[in-house]
């Protein structure tokens, strides 16, 4: 029995692994974006920074920690309406293995994949030059328009746009999942979007043009 108890692998500590090697792994960590099966993983350090060279054509890339802001962004409403996308909210970013944009909106089922309207797209992209510094598949432009546009042009809220890690849009549509209630989501919905538009916006930088 002592040779049997010597033999036996020690427990495992609680809480998550590194998807690629095992190792634990604090809560706060980073991803590394499997492409072809369009799927994150979490990952250690180590893992992380294996796939972390941009120029690389690697089956796995690491998701970058950049947080930028798109100063002086235009989009009407009717513009967005034209991309098909059912509610004021959706974040974008290219598809490598497919080689095209694809957008993704939030709602009570999650993330959902629109049909992109490909050339209302481009019109919008080309107009605005700093859409080219996004990196496939691991940063996504992430694109707030007000529900309507008002009479007085002045009083319209104007769209936003930030360039950042596609994790963080994963995590952000998640978290609504959870909270939804209802056919609009409810008042911890709105809630939580604000807040979290207010975090993305003290964390991000000024991109340049």
């Amino acid at each position: 029995m002592a040779k049997i108890r010597a033999n036996k692998r020690p427990a495992q500590p609680a809480g998550e692994r590194c998807e690629m090697c095992a190792e634990p792994i604090a809560d706060e960590h980073q991803h590394v974006v499997n492409v072809a099966a369009r799927q994150l993983m979490c990952t250690c350090r180590g893992c992380y920074l294996l796939f972390s060279d941009p120029r690389a054509k690697l089956r796995y890339r690491a998701v970058p920690d950049r947080y930028l802001t798109f100063a002086d962004f235009t989009l009407d409403r009717r513009a967005w309406e034209a991309l098909q996308i059912p509610v004021g909210l959706a974040f974008f970013f290219h598809n490598s293995d497919m080689d095209k944009t694809v957008a993704f909106y939030p709602g009570p089922a999650g993330a959902t994949e629109s049909e992109l309207d490909l050339d209302a797209w481009s019109s919008i992209s080309g107009a605005d030059t700093r859409m080219k510094m996004l990196a496939d598949d691991v940063e996504a432009l992430l694109v707030r328009v007000p529900d309507r546009d008002h009479a007085d042009p002045e009083l319209n809220a104007e769209a936003e746009c930030y360039l950042v890690p596609i994790d963080a849009c994963y995590e952000f549509v998640g978290r609504l999942r959870l909270l939804w209630r209802g056919f609009d989501g409810g008042y911890e919905v709105r809630d939580f979007v604000d807040e979290f538009f207010d975090r993305i916006r003290s964390r991000s930088k000024v991109a340049s043009s």
